[in-house]
């Protein structure tokens, strides 16, 4: 390791923030992955808090409580994902109409409990896949990146969980 050509990297390039020359990801696909995970979060967001304010019937209460904390745990996801893209010199898409069109999971609000919490796990289902194919691209290409989404990863698995049992 060339210390002083790192220092030196550091200096002539300090406007560049958090991306140095170790970086090797593509950054343009990363944004767009990210860009894509983001929309998918702030989707299943809105979807789990329409589910919180419909939910009705004997198991409401329960299911409500679970419906509010996946909200809150997907909009952290969000925070996350969008404090990634700024770092890696992006933009965040936020405009509404983008949202629908680039979430991988669907906005699916569904008559009963039982059709809420389906909709709900089958959008989990497909983040799992979504993120784990994410991850295996960024491998080691943007570790800090991959961490991040392994993290979420982890907790949209246990959100699966939790509706899974939900069902039974």
């Amino acid at each position: 390791m060339d210390l002083q050509a790192i220092r030196d990297r550091a200096r002539r390039h300090v406007e560049e923030g958090a991306m140095t020359s170790s970086y090797q990801a593509d950054r343009e696909t990363v944004l767009h992955l990210l860009n894509d995970a983001l929309a998918t979060e702030w989707v299943c967001v809105l979807r789990y808090k329409a589910h919180y304010f419909v939910a009705q019937g004997i198991d409401a209460e329960a299911v409500k409580a679970e419906f509010k904390q996946h909200a809150l745990e997907e909009e952290a996801h969000a925070d996350r994902i969008a404090e990634r893209i700024v770092q890696l010199g992006g933009v965040p898409e936020l405009a509404p109409d983008g949202l629908a069109k680039r979430s991988h999971a669907d906005y699916a609000v569904g008559p009963d409990l039982k059709t809420m919490i389906k909709e709900d796990l089958i959008a989990e289902r497909i983040a799992i896949e979504s993120y784990t194919e994410m991850i295996r691209y960024l491998a080691d290409r943007d570790p800090t990146t991959r961490r991040m989404m392994e993290e979420i990863l982890a907790q949209e698995e246990e959100h699966a969980e939790e509706l899974s049992s939900l069902l039974v």
